[in-house]
């Protein structure tokens, strides 16, 4: 697999075949990375990659990545420049999960309201039985601007069954779970807007996984 990107440094190719024997984890907006980072230490024998269009957060910990094993380096991370608007083509058929975690402007979007074109695009890159987890976060007071502007209606649970699964399914992804996390399980993720935003227990958090079909 060999991914280009003009801003941050990538590992051989040749490399990788012996680092994605329990498959590949595909975090799209990553932000600086975060998530990525700590499942990549966690899990030595799965290779993941982090998404983002912006590479200025993921700087210091793309270089981090890079180092030897001995110097607290992830040979089994790979850090991309690109939006899921414009995935990839060496990423096709190569993701076992895929992560989006309290996405914001055109990516929270396309997953709150079921974008087709986009989710299509998500289900070139994913394996037949791929999971996709999805954390969507927001504050109705709080957010209100953000979610007025990107015509987001509801997450509510009938919103997600009667509208948002279907959507989904023309993509080629079936809901298979999706409930409301409480304070103490969303904060826990390992993502550095999680760790911002978990003062905040207002916050409507809702957890939703899909499988690639």
């Amino acid at each position: 697999m060999e991914v280009r990107s003009d801003n941050l440094p990538l590992k051989n190719s040749d490399d990788l075949s012996n680092l994605t024997g329990e498959g590949v984890v595909i975090d799209i907006g990553t932000g600086d990375g975060r998530f990525v980072s700590a499942a990549a230490k966690a899990n030595p024998n799965k290779f993941f990659i982090g998404i983002d269009a912006n590479v200025k957060p993921l700087e210091k910990r793309s270089m981090k990545a890079t180092r030897k094993p001995s110097k607290s380096g992830l040979p089994n991370v790979l850090f991309v420049q690109a939006s899921v608007e414009d995935l990839p083509a060496e990423l096709a058929n190569s993701a076992d999960e895929i992560h989006i975690h309290f996405p914001w402007g055109s990516l929270l979007k396309t997953v709150a309201t079921g974008d087709e074109s986009i989710l299509r695009s998500l289900r070139q890159v994913a394996v037949e039985g791929c999971l996709l987890e999805i954390v969507i976060g927001l504050d109705p007071e709080r957010d209100h601007a953000e979610i007025e502007r990107l015509n987001i209606s509801s997450i509510s649970p009938e919103f997600i069954q009667d509208e948002l699964a279907s959507r989904y399914s023309e993509a080629g992804f079936e809901l298979v779970e999706y409930r409301m996390l409480s304070n103490e399980e969303w904060s826990t993720i390992e993502t550095s807007w999680a760790r911002r935003l978990s003062v905040n227990e207002k916050r409507i958090v809702v957890l939703l996984v899909f499988e690639a079909v």
